[in-house]
C-alpha cells in the first residue's frame, strides 16, 4: 500500500521543491534572520503535500487519457488526490491566517497553476511552457514564501487592499536579490521537465502533447546546455553584487561534473539511461549552492 502510494505520488521527485526550500532557509541562516519555526514547518508540510497532489492529479490524468493503469482502483486514487489537497488547503489557510494577503494570493496562484498543469481544458503541460512554469513555481515561489514569512514585514514588498485602492509596495535591490538567488532552482527544475519533454518527444506528439522540444528541434540540447551555465553567471553576479560571500565561488569547481552530464545527454537522449543526467545535474547545483550558502552563514 505504502510502496504504491509513494510511486502514485512519484515520491522521488520531491527534490525540486524540498531543495528550494533548504535554499530559501540557507540564505535566511546566511542573513542572520531568526527562522519562524511554525510558520516555516507549516509552509513545508502544506507545500510538500500539494507537490505530492500534482503529481498524482498529473498521474491520474495522463493515465485516463494515454489508457494506461494506476497503482489504485481509479476511486481511490481521486480520493486521494482529494484528502492531499483537502490537507495541503487546510495548512495554507493556517498559514495565511498567521501571515497576511500576499502569502494568500501567492499561494494561491500556486494552487490553480498545479492544478491547471494538466487538469484544464487546455493543460499546461501539453504546451510549451511547462519548463517555464515549473522553474518559475518550484524555483522562484517556494524560496520567495520561505523568505517572505521568515525576513522583517516589509522586506520584499507591502500590499495594502481596501475598497477604494490598491497600494503596492516594492524594495527593488531584495526583490533583485531574490530572483538571482533563484536563478539555480529556477533552471535546474525546468532543465528536469526539458529533458524529460526531449526523451518523450515522440510519444507526446502521438498524443497531441506539444512541448517546447516540439517547436525548438535539436535547439533544445543548446538551450539545455546553456540554461545550466546561467546558474553559474548568477552566482558570479550574485558574489560581485555582494549578495553572497565569496565562499560561494567554490560551487565554480561542479561545472566540470555538470559539463560532462550535459555532453552525455547532447550524446544521447534516453529515458532511462541519459535523463538520469537533469536529476544528478540538479542535485549536485542545487547541493552545492544551498551548502556553501550554509557555511557562509557560518563565517559571517
Amino acid at each position: 500500500m505504502v510502496t504504491r502510494f509513494l510511486s502514485y505520488v512519484e515520491i522521488k521527485t520531491k527534490i525540486t521543491s524540498v531543495f528550494a526550500f533548504l535554499l530559501a532557509l540557507a540564505y535566511i541562516f546566511y542573513m542572520k534572520q531568526p527562522i519562524n519555526w511554525l510558520l516555516t514547518s507549516i509552509f513545508f508540510v502544506s507545500m510538500f503535500l500539494f507537490d505530492l497532489t500534482t503529481t498524482a492529479i498529473n498521474n491520474y490524468i495522463d493515465t485516463k487519457t494515454n489508457n494506461q493503469s494506476l497503482q489504485f482502483e481509479r476511486k481511490t486514487a481521486l480520493m486521494i488526490i482529494y484528502v492531499l489537497f483537502a490537507k495541503s488547503a487546510i495548512l495554507g489557510l493556517i498559514l495565511v491566517y498567521y501571515t497576511d494577503i500576499v502569502v494568500f494570493l501567492v499561494g494561491g496562484l500556486c494552487f490553480l497553476a498545479g492544478i491547471f498543469y494538466t487538469y484544464s481544458p487546455i493543460p499546461i503541460s501539453r504546451q510549451p511552457l511547462g519548463e517555464l512554469m515549473s522553474g518559475i513555481f518550484y524555483g522562484l515561489f517556494i524560496p520567495f514564501l520561505v523568505l517572505y514569512i521568515n525576513m522583517p514585514a516589509g522586506t520584499y514588498l507591502t500590499l495594502k487592499l481596501n475598497l477604494e485602492e490598491i497600494t503596492i509596495h516594492i524594495n527593488v535591490f531584495p526583490v533583485i536579490t531574490l530572483i538571482f538567488l533563484s536563478v539555480a532552482p529556477v533552471c535546474t527544475t525546468a532543465n528536469i521537465m526539458l529533458a524529460n519533454n526531449i526523451c518523450d518527444m515522440e510519444e507526446d506528439i502521438k498524443v497531441k502533447r506539444y512541448t517546447l522540444p516540439y517547436y525548438l528541434g535539436s535547439m533544445s540540447l543548446y538551450l539545455f546546455a546553456a540554461i545550466y551555465y546561467a546558474t553559474y553567471l548568477a552566482t558570479i553576479i550574485m558574489v560581485v553584487l555582494d549578495i553572497l560571500s565569496a565562499i560561494s565561488l567554490i560551487s565554480m569547481l561542479t561545472i566540470f561534473i555538470v559539463h560532462k552530464n550535459i555532453k552525455k545527454f547532447i550524446r544521447k537522449q534516453d529515458k532511462k539511461t541519459t535523463f538520469i543526467v537533469s536529476i544528478k545535474n540538479y542535485i549536485i547545483i542545487m547541493g552545492t549552492n544551498t551548502l556553501l550558502i550554509f557555511i557562509s552563514g557560518l563565517f559571517s
